[in-house]
């Protein structure tokens, strides 16, 4: 039977409410894999894939930053944009990557606003390269 309750929530939707074995986050600075009786905390979220496994079943998404807490054997992401990495577009990402890459940097806002996109580029390349 599964052990963790994991909740995907975007500003439009919950995207996902199911048990799970084991679910693996991509944090801003690396992967937390997080199992049955995970200490309680929040973590900010990177852009990348999120799994799910469940017996020998894994679900993989795309998720777009945001925050996850652990609590209980309940985990709750909250994103601004969760899809099946099975629905990410290589060309498409690779042309976000592009167009990102030619947005000016004049400002310390500008660039933030550019390094934000080109991390969420390479963060759907990445997934849909594997695909």
């Amino acid at each position: 039977m599964a052990g963790i309750s994991c909740i995907v929530v975007t500003p439009e939707d919950t995207i996902l409410d199911e048990k799970a074995d084991f679910v693996v986050v991509p944090l801003f600075d690396g992967e937390l894999g997080i199992g049955a009786n995970h200490s309680p905390m929040i973590g900010r979220l990177g852009y990348g894939e999120l799994r799910l496994r469940t017996g020998g079943n894994v679900q993989r998404f795309y998720v777009d930053g945001g925050f996850v807490e652990v609590l209980g054997d309940t985990i709750t992401v909250l994103t601004n944009q969760a899809v099946l990495t099975t629905e990410v577009d290589l060309e498409e990402s690779r042309s976000q990557l592009a167009e990102a890459n030619k947005l000016p940097i004049a400002t310390a806002e500008q660039l933030e606003i550019r390094e934000r996109r080109i991390s969420q580029a390479r963060g759907k390349i990445r997934l849909a390269d594997r695909g």
